[in-house]
């Protein structure tokens, strides 16, 4: 096992450093087994090391199938040279001929052996198991090269599939540091890493809310998971919903800053000595003492320096014509310097009919008040529903929804939960608190908007930047179900 560690890092199949996944998260080991199928002899080695790691568990299998793509060579080197029939599943399906999922000769109800290269979250051998067991074979365990021991082997078996590794992540830091090959704080740094980063369960949103599920066959996302970046390039994005995404991942962070302030003095100097830690700024226009059309020319120009959106939380909730109006014109002028408001549906759809003629023609968006924080709330079940429902008859203009988590899985929709706290908890007056992990990693959402947990702190900007740091890692984690 030494010489293997030992060759596999002197080919640079595994590095250390700091390298951005597939996920979006910055790992500091990255293995890049595909540099393996230029050393013959020890794609060789690799592949009689797999093929004996099976033998001594006792596997019984009638063929072997490799996940595309790392894998597919080793499978193939061990059912050359083993003679065991191989089967190949394809990435995916052709639009002609047979348009099959998996190549060769398949006898349903006989036991079929998965070959990976790596297994973090385990998605990719999963994804294979589900492919193979609908054309009728079974699939009871996998072995793998490299186990990066992140929470894919419990996932797994809760699938019905046992994985054995030739190596695990912890033994190969080990051996290369009795190598010299890596320092103390490099192999703490990667076990710190591998600690905090393991994968969670797989999760359902269903009517708003998230479940963990210990039977992925009955998974049935409503969603693909993928980065806000990737999000902001899809083909029916808003405009508005495309460049908010840019925003969060080019500073890495989804904080919105509730600036519930009565003085345009102390608003002006949030939005400058925070700009930096949000990418987005919730106002209360009424509730300014001193309001005047100069301050929100001054924000504006402040949002334009630091990069974040104004978000003008005017719960617009009459009927479309007063809206209107209300948006337009008046003491605020709203629809001049905000670049998204919100909406009750309560009205139907007359309030975003109404909303939208202003809001179109300026390139502005607005989100549904779909769920509230606030206890004893009445906007859930059919409430929530209708919300999303109005929501699709209108992408042009409505950009997502405020509520307590992910209740369209619709990915060009953006989802900003309030009443964000480092504590969960309910104030004096109803307001319920959840924290940055429940928001945006168990219930999906998309950004946190705090108030009081940054306004009421006694250094403002070092509260933001913590709320930053716990909703980034938040979403980190959330990605942590993609593979690498």
């Amino acid at each position: 096992m030494e010489s293997l560690v030992s060759e596999l890092y002197a080919i640079q199949a595994v590095k250390f450093g700091s390298f951005k996944l597939k996920s979006g998260i910055l790992s500091p080991v990255y293995f890049d087994l595909r540099v393996i199928v230029s050393y013959p002899a020890l794609m060789n080695q690799i592949s009689d090391l797999l093929w004996q790691t099976a033998n001594s568990a006792g596997i019984k299998y009638s063929s072997i199938c490799g996940v595309p793509y790392t894998a597919l060579p080793l499978a193939t080197v061990i059912c050359s040279t083993k003679g065991i029939p191989m089967l190949i599943r394809r990435k995916e399906a052709k639009d002609y001929g047979t348009k099959r999922m998996v190549e060769g000769t398949i006898i349903p109800e006989e036991t079929c052996l998965i070959i990976e290269d790596v297994v973090t979250s385990g998605s990719s051998v999963l994804e294979t198991a589900q492919i193979l067991r609908k054309e009728g074979l079974k699939v009871t365990d996998a072995v793998v090269l490299l186990d990066r021991e992140q929470g894919g082997r419990a996932r797994l078996e809760k699938e019905g599939i046992r994985l054995h590794s030739v190596c695990s992540l912890s033994r190969l830091l080990e051996i290369l540091h009795n190598q010299d090959k890596l320092d103390f704080d490099t192999v703490e740094n990667v076990k710190t890493f591998i600690k905090t980063n393991a994968c969670s369960p797989v999760k359902e949103i269903v009517n708003g809310s998230t479940k963990n599920l210990n039977n992925q066959s009955n998974v049935k996302r409503h969603f693909k998971e993928i980065s806000y970046g990737a999000r902001a390039q899809l083909p029916d994005i808003h405009p508005i919903t495309a460049q908010l995404f840019k925003i969060m991942e080019k500073k890495q962070t989804n904080l919105c800053l509730a600036a519930d302030v009565t003085n345009s003095k102390e608003l002006l100097q949030l939005a400058d000595s925070l700009g930096s830690e949000i990418c987005i700024l919730k106002t209360h226009v009424d509730i300014l003492n001193d309001f005047n059309e100069d301050v929100f020319k001054e924000l504006k120009a402040i949002a334009n320096m630091h990069e974040f959106l104004i978000f003008e939380d005017r719960k617009f909730a009459d009927i479309g014509n007063t809206v209107k109006h209300q948006y337009e014109g008046g003491v605020y002028k709203i629809a001049q310097w905000s670049d998204f408001v919100n909406a009750h549906v309560v009205p139907g759809p007359g309030v975003v009919k109404g909303l939208k003629e202003v809001g179109l023609p300026l390139k502005r968006g607005c989100l549904l008040i779909a769920e509230m924080s606030s206890e004893g709330s009445l906007a859930t079940g059919d409430y929530t529903k209708a919300a999303v429902k109005l929501a699709e008859e209108h992408t042009d203009f409505v950009i997502g929804f405020v509520s307590s988590s992910n209740i369209s899985g619709r990915s060009e929709f953006i989802h900003m939960t309030p009443g964000v706290q480092m504590q969960i908890g309910v104030d004096n007056l109803g307001q319920q608190y959840l924290n940055p992990e429940e928001v945006i990693n168990k219930r999906a959402s998309d950004v946190i908007i705090v108030g009081r947990g940054i306004l009421c702190a006694k250094d403002r900007v070092e509260a933001a930047r913590i709320y930053k740091k716990a909703g980034w890692e938040a979403y980190l984690n959330r990605l942590m179900s993609i593979k690498n």
